[in-house]
């Protein structure tokens, strides 16, 4: 399994409404609420042949209320 982060910015008033569809949708290990330019952080574990691109495109950025994404591919866990 490959992780990698995601920070999510939704559109006003439906940060929660997102963290419901992603965590509903079962596609991620963990969402939390945060501060500052974007409104969540999502870490994904997906199979190492899985295309992060495509999922992103496919699973993620397609949910209501998403207004914007950063995605952040990580190499090794200390």
């Amino acid at each position: 399994m490959v992780p990698f982060f995601m920070q999510i910015k939704c559109h006003l008033g439906r940060s929660y409404e997102v963290a419901n569809a992603i965590a509903d949708a079962e596609i991620a290990s963990e969402v939390y609420s945060t501060a500052g330019d974007f409104d969540l952080l999502v870490k994904f574990y997906v199979p190492t042949e899985t295309d992060i691109g495509h999922f992103v495109n496919q699973r993620v950025q397609v949910i209501p209320g998403i207004q914007d994404t950063r995605t952040i591919i990580t190499f090794k866990a200390f």
